[in-house]
């Protein structure tokens, strides 16, 4: 998974540059520190994928992400009390439960499992598959009464065809369908934490929510990593180096640069702009993927990508239009 913080679903957050009337002239004229930043989004997210395959070559699923998240959560804790005090950290009791609730689901059920999932999966079918995320976002928000348009509906039965192909490698044999289940519960459980975000007390500040998230379902992970005995004959020594690498990588730029990017872009380019990451991750992904493991391309996988790509296209330019 991307960041904590970062709804997978774009249509659920509103910022300026997307409130108002948006005029088709100011598209024209986006800055050059926005294209920086959004290619900081569509590279580095795109890229975690891989940075989780490789974590796990050598080190244990839940115990890794767990570490990965409790650093990054501390350290933006500390760059937000360096910046903005102390005071930017607190929270009522009810913020802090929420924020927790919201951090297990999305780092333990939705980055946990995708990172033990990637002991079994190639990084890009897991991108793929994660990339169906706006889709189940979609249905949620129609079950709690929010109707969905033609096109959005559209792009939801894209989507789910689109899972159904990229299930095609697990049920042939060719990859463990286990951890193509993971990674849809995983799918399941981000979408929740995301509809969920919107619709409880979270505290003001999207860093300070973020922090308290990120130490929450990482304390969680830990957990869970040692209740599976994770610990058990690990060797420190033995991780590779490019395990640490990855894992540093995760922690400096997954966790921290491209969600402050991300948070910085909600706030100075159009909506309709920044959400193209839900669509341009999984390509990266897959290439990445293809290119530094000699992950197979399959079919199935670029079939079932396709699709699900089209849909998720589909459910962003929807929600764009209805909300001009």
């Amino acid at each position: 998974m991307t960041t904590p913080a970062v709804d997978p679903a774009p249509e659920l957050h509103t910022s300026p540059a997307a409130s108002g009337a948006a005029p088709a002239p100011a598209a024209r004229r986006i800055p050059v520190a926005v294209w920086a930043a959004l290619g900081i989004v569509y590279v580095v997210w795109g890229s975690t994928y891989l940075g989780i395959r490789i974590v796990v070559e050598t080190m244990p699923p839940f115990l890794s992400a767990g570490a990965r998240f409790v650093t990054a959560g501390l350290l933006l804790a500390g760059i937000i009390a360096w910046r903005q005090g102390p005071a930017a950290l607190k929270v009522t009791p009810r913020q802090l439960g929420s924020a927790a609730g919201v951090g297990l689901l999305l780092i333990l059920g939705g980055n946990g499992l995708v990172v033990l999932a990637e002991t079994s999966i190639p990084s890009g079918l897991a991108a793929l598959l994660i990339a169906v995320v706006p889709a189940w976002v979609v249905i949620l928000k129609a079950l709690a009464g929010d109707r969905p348009t033609a096109g959005g509906l559209a792009g939801v039965l894209l989507g789910l065809v689109g899972l159904g192909v990229l299930t095609l490698p697990g049920l042939s044999g060719d990859v463990r369908v286990g951890g193509v289940v993971l990674v849809v519960a995983a799918t399941l459980c981000w979408s929740v934490g995301s509809f969920s975000s919107s619709r409880l007390p979270l505290p003001g500040n999207p860093f300070t929510a973020s922090a308290y998230e990120m130490v929450a379902g990482g304390l969680a992970g830990v957990g869970v990593g040692l209740v599976r005995g994770e610990h058990h004959g690990l060797d420190l020594s033995a991780v590779s180096g490019r395990s640490w690498g990855a894992l540093a990588y995760l922690i400096v730029f997954g966790s921290l640069l491209a969600f402050t990017a991300y948070a910085w872009l909600l706030q100075a380019a159009p909506l309709s702009l920044v959400a193209t990451y839900a669509y341009v991750n999984p390509v990266v992904a897959v290439a990445l993927g293809a290119l530094v493991l000699d992950e197979a391309l399959s079919w199935p996988i670029v079939l079932g990508g396709l699709i699900v790509v089209g849909g998720v296209c589909l459910i962003v330019s929807t929600e764009r239009r209805g909300k001009g």
